[in-house]
């Protein structure tokens, strides 16, 4: 397992060692021990989450106020673009926000720490996603930053509008977003 340093530090990209040969692959996607190495920190997941879904849906960009979760987020089928935005007031990356394209060709991996909103579009014809979070999920504190908010300015790569939830539709913009410390 490798991990590489996005723009924002705390935000990073895991590649597991992938072995492969005539019959297929192997890795080991998951190891908590050396997870916590890789992080320098321990770090404990309590739920896992699956979804599937079509090209163009844009799911996000979520985040809980209360309960913040760390999040280890992978596509096992199809590809995504993954986004973060640090929404940290005491960061210095406040505002900041990574994309990276996640997918089963690639195996990639992307650790986001709690503190910052999350999001993706698939890119394929459809895409499986897996989340471990490091808290459970809460309706009531969960929040979402309106997806195509001028001020954030993520690049989505979309050819068309996407496809998003009623919800995600309704999210807050930057200026009326509630934030961390």
């Amino acid at each position: 397992m490798h991990a590489t340093p996005t723009k924002i530090a705390d935000v990073l990209i895991i590649e597991p060692k992938v072995f492969g040969d005539a019959r297929g692959f192997f890795y080991e996607s998951f190891n908590q021990q050396k997870f916590n190495q890789l992080l320098g920190y321990e770090v404990n997941f309590v739920q896992d989450n699956h979804s599937r879904s079509v090209k163009n849906v844009l799911r996000g960009l979520h985040y809980q106020i209360q309960h913040p979760q760390g999040k280890l987020v992978r596509a096992t089928h199809g590809a995504v673009l993954d986004v973060v935005v640090d929404m940290r007031k005491s960061s210095a990356t406040f505002g900041q926000h990574v994309s990276v394209e996640l997918s089963a060709e690639n195996k990639r991996m992307a650790w986001i720490p709690p503190g910052f909103a999350h999001g993706f579009v698939v890119l394929t014809e459809s895409a499986e996603f897996l989340y471990k979070t490091t808290d459970y999920w809460y309706p009531e504190h969960e929040r979402s930053l309106l997806w195509n908010d001028a001020t954030v300015a993520i690049d989505w790569t979309l050819q068309n509008e996407p496809t998003v939830s009623a919800k995600d539709a309704l999210g807050k913009g930057w200026a009326e977003a509630e934030f961390f410390a």
